[in-house]
């Protein structure tokens, strides 16, 4: 498989496993419903291993910008390549958007809270304080991209198996700093969605929220490269 179409693939997986749970707990007469935050942050969990184990030998299983401008930033992959892998990830965000649409259409109709319509395509914060907000998701995301780094150090030794260690880094992410801002830690996760949940006939939806949009993508983006830095001095 080429690594653009894998990067596309595993994006769309990560969202169809992992939108697919909010939409399971939070949408009306879903057999899931208000099943709660742990089944969230599992779901998520399980939909990260899913994509990595599934793509990761095709292009490194990067799903996410944050995690591409990092290797790039560290010389892992071109600078040529990172726009082919960032629109991949984008367009498979929203491939997997709309299969979540399309197999919960009479769900999403029959609910009348915009909040939790919008909650199954991006994230919005718990308390609307932006620059708080965007600390929030860089710190998480320097968490999470120093332990990538980290991870797949090429003494690592775990091969395939990487996808485990991350997708449980994503659930420990979830259950500890998830609560402020739904953790995005990745902004094709939140922008492809965002942009799905503004062009799809949903009844009972409200605005798509773009004056907090920049958060999750420049977040992740900051706590990146605050990674990259650390990582360099960590590693001599």
């Amino acid at each position: 498989m080429n690594a653009i179409v894998a990067e596309f693939v595993g994006s769309a997986l990560l969202i169809v496993f992992g939108n697919g749970v909010v939409a399971n707990v939070v949408l009306d007469k879903s057999k899931g419903q208000n099943s709660g935050w742990i089944v969230i942050a599992w779901g998520w969990a399980i939909a990260v291993f899913i994509a990595v184990y599934c793509v990761g030998r095709f292009s490194g299983a990067h799903l996410n910008p944050a995690v591409s401008f990092a290797m790039a930033v560290t010389g892992k992959l071109s600078w040529a390549l990172l726009p082919q892998y960032v629109c991949s990830q984008l367009a498979g965000c929203m491939m997997g958007a709309g299969l979540v649409w399309v197999v919960y259409r009479d769900h999403f109709n029959t609910t009348t809270q915009p909040e939790a319509i919008q909650a199954c395509f991006c994230t919005a914060p718990a308390i609307y304080k932006p620059w708080q907000n965007f600390i929030t998701e860089a710190l998480a995301s320097l968490i999470f991209i120093l332990a990538i780094l980290l991870l797949t150090a090429p003494t690592s030794g775990l091969g395939s198996l990487e996808a485990l260690p991350v997708a449980l880094l994503v659930l420990g992410i979830g259950l500890s700093l998830g609560g402020p801002t739904g953790y995005a830690i990745n902004p094709a996760r939140d922008l492809g969605p965002r942009i799905m949940h503004a062009i799809l006939p949903i009844q009972h939806k409200s605005g798509s929220s773009w004056h907090y949009a920049w958060v999750p993508v420049a977040g992740p983006l900051a706590g990146a490269y605050a990674a990259v830095i650390i990582h360099s001095f960590l590693i001599v």
